[in-house]
């Protein structure tokens, strides 16, 4: 068995960072609060989480999910996988959320567990936008409604 590498735990308090410290697009400048996890830091954990994943599958199939939150995506898909009869399934996350919604499933290869804040960026939309911001950066509440559906 591999020894995967920890995962970063992003504490309840963490204060991020400052817009003015990145490259942030105008057009979405107002709409969040912070730099939550830089791109330099994704970029370097999901590389040693490749790593891990490649040590311990190999050239194996293996699930990735972006985000963890409530669990449920996770909960219906794995039954899916599962009625395929794998030998053997793993699932890799890019971020855990700590929030009340989670039954608590935890991956088998996590790049970053961070509190319940919505995030955007680094690939995560909310409603088709912010999915090309380099960071994962927390949207104001007061800005949710403008990109809502």
């Amino acid at each position: 068995m591999v020894t995967c590498s920890p995962t970063v735990m992003i504490s309840d308090n963490e204060p991020g960072h400052d817009l003015d410290l990145f490259c942030i697009p105008n057009h979405y400048a107002e709409d969040l609060e912070k730099v939550f996890i830089p791109r330099g830091l994704i970029m370097d954990r999901t590389e040693q989480l490749a790593r891990d994943v490649m040590e311990e599958m190999g050239g194996h199939h293996i699930v990735a999910l972006c985000i963890i939150d409530t669990d449920k995506t996770v909960q219906t898909l794995l039954p899916l996988v599962e009625q395929h009869n794998p030998k053997m399934v793993k699932v890799a996350s890019l971020l855990v959320k700590r929030t009340p919604q989670s039954v608590g499933y935890r991956p088998d290869f996590v790049a970053f567990e961070t509190p319940g804040k919505f995030v955007v960026g680094y690939a995560l939309d909310y409603n088709e936008y912010f999915r090309d911001l380099n960071h994962v950066c927390v949207i104001s509440e007061t800005r949710k409604a403008k990109y809502k559906a």
